[in-house]
Order: structure tokens, then sequence, then C-alpha cells
């Protein structure tokens, strides 16, 4: 008889077990329907899913390369998402070789290939990790509030001439951009926009080039399915 409830009570903890590791199973899934997954925006072989001049942009190696080398634009140029999005988790890598580029979010498309609206900056000096916004209030106050000390630190986060890590992360009034670890700008703007498509920016002037890599969002409102 004890043999045999010793039995019994090992049966029943391996069903015990075999529940739990099926509801561990389960659970991701539910987590992740209920909280969003990162989601690539780039695949790694070509432009689907973005619009921009070709002329500019290409694929190699698994990057977007953006360069004005051999070509003059007459303003600065953009390569868009043709989806629009809102609260988000924005993560991307780029490396730039010289002058000026940045990752809009929450932007307007405007013909040919022009963008308005925020801007994560990425420059050569002074401004890489800055908010800007193009087309609207430009530099935006909290970076002229900054003293020329603390204007000068976010640069010391900079990778230049490698691959830097960019998160901007959206979620109402509240825009926060992290770079390589480092949070370079947290406010609350009531006054920018809540909406808008994600673009890659070369800049008029030098001839010049940048690459992005490891493109990926994260939607903080996913919509309920079911």
């Amino acid at each position: 008889m004890e043999r045999r409830n010793r039995m019994l009570i090992k049966g029943f903890a391996v069903l015990a077990l075999a529940s739990l590791a099926a509801t561990l199973a389960v659970e991701p899934a539910w987590l992740a329907e209920k909280t969003g997954e990162f989601k690539p925006l780039f695949n790694g072989k070509d432009l689907t899913g973005w619009d921009g001049d070709s002329r500019l942009w290409r694929v190699e190696n698994g990057e977007i390369v953006g360069s004005t080398e051999g070509v003059t634009i007459e303003h600065n140029t953009f390569l868009s998402t043709k989806e629009s999005y809102s609260d988000f988790i924005l993560k991307a890598k780029v490396k730039l070789r010289n002058h000026n580029s940045g990752i809009q979010f929450r932007s307007e498309q405007q013909p040919d290939y022009v963008v308005a609206g925020y801007q994560a900056d990425i420059a050569e000096q002074t401004y890489f990790g800055m908010l800007y916004e193009e087309k609207k209030r430009g530099i935006m106050e909290y970076w002229k509030a900054m003293t020329p000390e603390e204007q000068a630190k976010t640069q010391t986060y900079v990778k230049q001439g490698d691959w830097n890590e960019y998160e901007i992360i959206c979620e109402g009034d509240h825009v926060k951009l992290i770079l390589n670890g480092h949070v370079t700008c947290d406010i609350t703007d009531p006054e920018g926009a809540k909406t808008g498509i994600i673009a890659l920016q070369l800049h008029a002037g030098p001839a010049m080039e940048v690459r992005f890599k490891d493109i990926s969002i994260k939607d903080l409102k996913p919509e309920k399915k079911g």
C-alpha cells in the first residue's frame, strides 16, 4: 500500500510538472499579444516597405546605405516608411561616414522625398543625440536650455565612424532618445505630432554616406485581437 501511495504521489507530481510546463509555454505568447513584440522594419534584403530616391538608397550586406556621391541634391531627402506609427519603441543602428543625417519619426511625408517632423539627429559633431524638428520648430527648447557643458557631454556617448545604437520611445506627449545606452533627451511635448512615418535622412551639402541596420519597432498600444 505504501509503495502504491508513493507511485500515485509521483504520478501526480509528473502531471503537475507537465501542466506547469504547458502553462509556461503558453504564457510568452499571451504576453507577446498583450505587450507587443519588436518587428523588423527592414528585411535586410531590399527596400520593401520604404520609399525614396532610388539614385541615393541601396541595400548592401544587410544594411541600408544612403549616399549622395556623384549626385547633387538641392534639399534634404529621405527614405520613408509607407506606414505610420504613433506610440512605440524604435531601435536602429547607424554608422555615419561624414556630414549629417537623422532618423525621423512621427513625421509628415511631403512631395519630392521631403519629410517634416521629429528627428533623432546624427552628426559629425555637436548634435548627435539631439531631438530636432525638421521644417518645423528646428532646435527644440529643451536643448537650448542646456548648458554648453551638458550639450558637449552628449557627444561623449557617440562612436564616430562606428556603429551607434539609437532607441526612440514615443508614448503620448512623452519623447525619449537613448544613444548607446545613454539618455540624451527625455521631454514631454504636447505640441508635437502624435503619429506619422519613420524616415532616414540624407542632408544637402557635401557628398556623404550613412548606413542603417537592425531597424525594428515595438507597438506600445497593440490592437486587441480576438
